[in-house]
């Protein structure tokens, strides 16, 4: 007779989308495991993506203000510096606080952590190698939520020197004087702009013909002309085809659209194209689990892989790789679960990019409504209208709120500005209620708050903007 599950569910993977899902297993009653083979838990997120990344945005952001910005406003600061080890110091302070605070829910929780690498043996059990020896892990449900590394591009492969990806862009001992980024994505902007605020000369490659291509382009285009004049410069529809070595010198090559070679001397190159679902190791072929053509694991509604028992949440299944998605699904995995009505809805999942001025959407672009054929009108205010971005000197930006032309429903809103990834969740919460534009725009905003930029966007939907010409 075989031996008796020793655990209701076991989830592989302790990112935001695992420890959320262990945390609602364990509230719904489940005996849960949580597998995860670094010894510090909050997998890519908490410890070398989201949390650190804004760490340091929030750091430099401070830094050039007060080399760039203080004076206007009164503020004489003279014989400013940089001190790194300072600086990373507090980034790993940040990172320690909030993977320990992962840790302490776990135990609050009741629920048994695992370190080592789990690999899956069968739909009830998986082996996990760690430092101490193996363990066997039985569960009647298994959850899949290892998320997703780096992608590398075959011409330039990392080094963790020179060409390097995120982890490593976010840990620099100094500033580098030439600095590439191929990809003008979130985490080329981001760690872009970071090391540019400190000083370095960034140059950033795109292969598109916009920045920001999740975005319509007028909040592209305003994104990069921003961006210029913080120091970054920009190569777009150009293409990457490799590093050597000059005269002791690194240079990288592209070719632009013109299909002429250029050359870019730097110290570092962060290759920022994309991430993919990290799924070796996990011994999906024991249990009759392939991936599609991009390496993602199928699932079905209910997160269920093709293999019984086993599910799949986050980075390692179709849509978007955000964390808040992924916690979503890790909440809603566990309530199918337990047969409760767990949902999703992917249509109203904000998408933020973290620079000065942030850039945040949700729903349908534009440009995305038209390809639909969708009618649509929009609305649009600017910052430069707004009382409180012009005490702020934060007057770059704009909000634009996209609705369907008959039924006034909200169908997208592109914020670009400052503070933009707190007020998109407004957008996010009337979304989700299939309100309108009216709605918004009659929804009280506090006065005088950069958000009232937002109301107004959705009152000019119909041209009834209080605050506009």
């Amino acid at each position: 007779m075989s031996k008796e599950p020793t655990f209701d569910i076991a989830v592989i993977g302790s990112g935001p989308g695992g420890y959320v899902a262990a945390i609602k297993a364990a509230q719904l009653g489940f005996k849960t495991a949580l597998i995860e083979k670094s010894k510090h838990l909050g997998g890519t997120c908490l410890n070398i993506g989201c949390i650190p990344s804004k760490a340091l945005l929030h750091s430099t952001e401070m830094y050039h203000f007060a080399a760039h910005g203080a004076d206007a406003h009164g503020i004489d600061l003279t014989n400013l510096s940089i001190n790194i080890e300072k600086l990373m110091a507090k980034k790993d302070k940040v990172v320690g606080q909030l993977c320990g605070g992962v840790a302490q829910l776990m135990k609050a929780n009741k629920v048994t952590v695992f370190n080592g690498l789990g690999s899956i043996k069968s739909n009830s059990r998986i082996e996990v190698t760690g430092r101490k020896g193996e363990d066997t892990v039985t569960a009647r449900h298994i959850i899949i939520a290892t998320g997703s590394t780096s992608v590398e591009l075959p011409f330039l492969p990392f080094d963790g020197e020179t060409v390097v990806s995120s982890t490593e862009a976010l840990a620099f001992d100094k500033v580098p004087e030439k600095m590439v980024v191929v990809g003008a994505g979130a985490i080329g902007l981001e760690l872009g702009s970071v090391w540019s605020r400190l000083g370095a000369q960034v140059d950033i490659i795109e292969f598109l013909p916009v920045i920001a291509p999740t975005f319509d382009k007028d909040v592209s285009k305003l994104a990069e002309r921003v961006f210029k004049k913080q120091g970054m410069q920009f190569h777009l529809s150009t293409k990457v085809t490799g590093i050597s070595k000059k005269s002791g010198k690194n240079i990288l090559t592209a070719e632009n659209k013109k299909g002429e070679v250029v050359e870019f001397e730097c110290d570092k190159v962060l290759v920022a194209v994309g991430r993919k679902p990290h799924t070796e190791s996990l011994g999906l072929a024991a249990v009759g689990i392939e991936t599609d053509d991009q390496g993602r694991i199928p699932v079905d509604k209910h997160f269920k892989t093709s293999a019984d028992g086993i599910y799949a949440i986050g980075d390692v299944i179709a849509g978007p790789m955000l964390a808040h998605k992924a916690e979503e699904e890790g909440v809603a995995c566990v309530e199918r679960i337990a047969g409760q009505a767990g949902h999703v809805n992917y249509d109203v999942i904000p998408n933020v990019i973290y620079t000065e001025p942030e850039i945040s959407s949700v729903g349908l672009t534009q440009a995305a409504a038209k390809d639909q054929g969708l009618d649509v009108k929009v609305g649009k205010f600017n910052f430069m209208a707004n009382g409180r971005a012009i005490a702020m000197d934060a007057t770059e930006g704009f909000a634009k709120v996209i609705a369907d032309k008959e039924t006034d429903r909200i169908l997208g809103v592109q914020i670009i500005g400052k503070g933009s990834s707190e007020m998109i969740a407004s957008a996010v919460a009337h979304m989700e209620y299939g309100g309108s534009a009216e709605d918004l725009g009659r929804t009280i905003h506090a006065h005088p708050t950069i958000s009232e930029a937002v109301k107004e966007a959705a009152l000019a939907v119909d041209g009834k903007a209080i605050h506009s010409v």
